[in-house]
Parts: C-alpha cells; structure tokens; sequence
C-alpha cells in the first residue's frame, strides 16, 4: 500500500522530470530546431563550441553569478533589516506588513513593464524627472552597461522583499522570549543579542531562503527580457534567457540549447 500511495507522484516525476533531463542530454548532441530536433549528430560538439569556442556563454554565466550574488546579499540583508524593524508591535507595523507584501502579489511582467517606463531616459520617465526637478544629471537606467545590471536587481530586489521580510518576522517571533530575558541579566548589548542569539536561531529559515532566492535568480528571465533583452551589449544576458535565445530565436541551435 505505501508504494502504491507514491505511484502517482513518482510518475509525475519521472515523466516531467526524469525524462526531459535525459531527453535533453540525448538533444544536446545533435544539431536541429524546434522542428526538426535531431537534424544532425554532432556527438560532443556543441559542449565544445560552449565552452571552447562561444565566449558568449561565459558572459551569461558571469552575468548570471553577478545577478545571483545581488540577489542573495541584498535579499537576505534587508529581509532580517525589515523584520526586525517590523517586529514591535505597534500599529505602523501592521501597515507596513502588507505594504511590504503587495509588491509580491504584482506579476513579474507587470512590475517589468512599470519600472520600463519609470527608468526610461526620456525626459517622461519618472526617476530622470526626479533627478532633473533637483538639478542632478540623468542616467541611462537601462541603456547603459554601467548600471543596466543594477537597475535589474534594484527591481527584482523590490519586489520580493515583503515575502522574505514576512518569512524572516515570523521566525523572529518564534523565538521563545525567555532566552532573550534569560540573556538580558548578562548583558544589554543589543549587537551582542543579535549576533549570539537571533542570528543563530534564525539560521534554518536563512538556509531556507537562501536555497530560495539562489534558484530563483539562475532562472530570472521574465524582467531582463521586457526591460533590457539581454543589453546593452550583454551586459544583462542570463542563462535563462541565453537558452531561450538559442532554442527558439535563432536557427538549427536547439542543441546548443539543451
């Protein structure tokens, strides 16, 4: 009985799961597109041309390592910042829980879209506008290889913090108060608290969140191909959007792809 209990997830996972692995290991050695998949053998090659010959798939490697780093530093940081400002019960903080959290319930394309034109260098986008209303120079938000990579993650940071913020609150709460009053009679060193106390009671909820937010950000694909299509240049090119480029823009490069 237990074994047949899992049958139907063990099916779902080997038929969503195990054989599109293997299925795209089997496409990767040959030359075709969405049509006509497997064209051309062309054995290893293309694992060669990859890591041997293309230089593009190192940048949207690099570009990828840069994003996900941002992601995970910033997240994390201002996740425990937020939650321990939010943790005082007090009125403002209930606002501010679910001022936090709407940006999450945003789609990821709409929240593209929205910073696409609030980070245009016109003269309508909205951040130059501020930046002229007090004198300031405009900046190239997202035309510009200097700071497009930024503007992305300034975005993608926006709008999952609340989610991360709310995790990291209630696991603060979870911690029983005795050990902070037990804590108090040695010493009143807030920093001290923290670094001894709540840090390392929040560790599996930080492990949890960093699993997290590292998948996540090696799939980015939805904000970078809206706002900047991978440019200027390749600045911003990723691995997601480096294999859609290669499975379905381009012609007989499925292989390289997979």
């Amino acid at each position: 009985m237990p074994y047949l209990l899992i049958v139907p997830a063990i099916t779902f996972l080997l038929i969503f799961v195990l054989y599109p692995m293997l299925n795209l290991v089997y496409l990767s050695m040959f030359q075709g597109n969405v049509m006509n998949a497997t064209k051309r053998f062309m054995g290893l090659n293309n694992y060669k041309s990859i890591l041997f010959i293309k230089k593009d798939f190192m940048v949207a490697l690099t570009n990828t390592a840069v994003y996900t780093a941002s992601m995970v530093v910033l997240l994390i940081f201002f996740a425990v910042l937020f939650a321990l400002w939010m943790f005082p019960e007090r009125k403002i903080n209930h606002v501010a829980q679910t001022v936090f959290f709407t940006p999450h319930l945003i789609a990821s394309v709409t929240i593209a879209f929205i910073f696409q034109w609030l980070m245009d260098e016109n003269s309508y986008g909205l951040f130059n506008s501020v930046l002229n209303a007090f004198g300031l120079p405009q900046l190239r938000w997202l035309n510009s290889s200097s700071t497009a990579m930024g503007s992305i993650v300034f975005v993608n940071v926006w709008g999952s913090i609340g989610y991360y913020a709310l995790i990291m609150l209630a696991a603060l709460k979870s911690i029983p108060s005795d050990i902070y009053e037990a804590v108090a009679m040695d010493t009143n060193s807030r920093v001290k608290r923290f670094f001894y106390i709540t840090l390392p009671m929040l560790s599996p909820q930080l492990f949890f969140i960093l699993i997290t937010i590292t998948i996540g950000s090696f799939k980015v694909f939805d904000s970078i191909n809206i706002m900047t299509a991978g440019g200027p240049g390749s600045s911003t090119e990723v691995l997601a959007r480096y294999i859609y480029d290669y499975a379905f823009i381009r012609t007989n490069t499925l292989g390289i792809a997979s």
